[in-house]
């Protein structure tokens, strides 16, 4: 059975509100926390699902809306990233349909650095959590690294 994917209407740049607006200000954020962190990434692709409505297949036409679908995640640590762009160039690499990505941060709970497993079962989890659209406590980023929000 194919799992749930979260649908969305439309994105845009978080407001003036929000503490991130960008990727970069995510790093350095990171790279000043006093405990190791380990940034967490998924990338994801909109998607029209079969059962779309005509206005929804309109909307999805024009740039709106659609399913997330995951297709890769990784981990990395903060100072192994110079900067967004040198970042999404690597994603790229991999797979260049992503149109975002969601970034979530794993701390060691000892100060050093962490298990495998411990970061493999928080991807998964984070995979899981798109697929099911929860996605509270993961920052969305575009391709021009801007924060935004989904809805």
């Amino acid at each position: 059975m194919e799992p749930n994917h979260h649908c969305f209407s439309e994105h845009w740049p978080l407001s003036r509100t929000m503490n991130i607006t960008n990727f970069n200000e995510l790093l350095a954020a990171a790279l000043a926390q006093p405990i190791p962190q380990r940034l967490l990434f998924l990338f994801a692709r909109a998607e029209l699902p079969a059962e779309a409505s005509a206005e929804q297949r309109d909307d999805f036409e024009a740039g709106n809306g659609g399913c997330l679908t995951p297709l890769m995640s990784v981990d990395k640590a903060p100072d192994a990233i110079t900067s967004f762009s040198s970042f999404a160039a690597e994603a790229d690499q991999m797979s260049a349909d992503w149109e975002i990505v969601f970034v979530g941060a794993l701390q060691s709970s000892n100060g050093h650095n962490m298990d495998t497993n411990m970061v493999d079962e928080a991807l998964n989890r984070m995979t899981e959590a798109i697929q099911l659209g929860q996605t509270d406590g993961l920052i969305p980023f575009n391709r021009l690294g801007e924060a935004v929000i989904l809805s």
